[in-house]
């Protein structure tokens, strides 16, 4: 079966990673844009609380949430979150590569991963495994980790939120969580794709859409517009209501100067998922 057959059967699955103030949602957007005028379907979304249920689970792990848990125990915390996930994967994802979507998703199992390892509070193989469990072993096709420094980073985010300047604390974090990535991604270079967020956003849009159309078979251009996904099911993130040339080598981040890629600001949720707050 050629890659064509199996991405028209299955959809295909891409997620964007990466610190805060690398792009996510940025290049998500643009990414999804570009698809739909070439006639695919793609449903967005983001990890964690995509779903009314992923939704009630993070506020009620948030400060102030309405149920009151925000200092709920790293075991406990870890469990919602996957309960968060696999509700996510059975709702929103696997429904639309059933009928042969793009899913195009901010954030997944390896954001999870990521800062788990920078906070240290809980052994990785086992978050890992629980990850594998709640997902049933649902992997991307592709994983775009979009490499920030991370003073820059930061820097992107505090200036959208209107936060102060990070201190270091969170510095140091950003950078564990930033090697972690890189960590993961070595280890499976063929599902992933390096790129370094500093560069122009021209530039890196480019590279990503030029890596996902070699996973994409091709849509006549006479073809009909995708259906609308089946009703009952909810709205993905970002709607309305109801392997490789040079061209695509890694491009690892260093020290930054300039930010040409605008920001997506977005921060993980407080805890085992981000827990910058957490010291080593």
């Amino acid at each position: 079966m050629s890659i064509g057959d199996r991405v028209a059967r299955h959809g295909v699955f891409i997620v964007l990673e990466g610190g805060d103030g690398a792009g996510k949602t940025t290049h998500a957007q643009r990414l999804a844009e570009l698809l739909r005028a070439d006639g695919h379907e793609v449903v967005m979304t983001r990890e964690p609380g995509a779903t009314d249920v992923g939704r009630q689970i993070r506020s009620m792990l948030l400060a102030g949430g309405p149920m009151g848990v925000a200092a709920a125990a790293p075991r406990a915390e870890a469990l919602l979150y996957a309960a968060d996930r696999a509700h996510h994967v059975a709702a929103v994802i696997r429904p639309a590569l059933e009928r042969g979507a793009v899913v195009i998703c901010e954030r997944y199992v390896d954001s999870a991963l990521a800062y788990l390892e920078a906070g240290r509070t809980l052994p990785v193989d086992e978050v890992a495994w629980l990850a594998g469990w709640a997902t049933g072993g649902l992997k991307p096709d592709l994983v775009v980790l979009l490499d920030i420094d991370p003073t820059e980073g930061l820097r992107r985010a505090n200036h959208r939120t209107g936060d102060p300047a990070a201190d270091p604390d969170a510095l140091h974090f950003a950078e564990r969580v930033r090697y972690a990535f890189l960590d993961r991604s070595a280890k499976d270079p063929n599902r992933y794709l390096v790129l370094d967020a500093s560069r122009p956003a021209e530039s890196v849009a480019t590279l990503i859409v030029d890596r996902v159309e070699r996973l994409l078979p091709a849509v006549p251009r006479d073809a009909p517009p995708p259906p609308p996904p089946p009703t009952g099911t909810e709205p993905p993130i970002g709607e309305p209501p109801p392997e490789l040339g040079a061209s695509t080598a890694p491009l690892i981040a260093g020290p930054l100067t300039t930010a040409d890629s605008p920001d997506d600001g977005e921060s993980p949720p407080p805890g085992w998922f981000s827990a910058a707050e957490r010291k080593s």
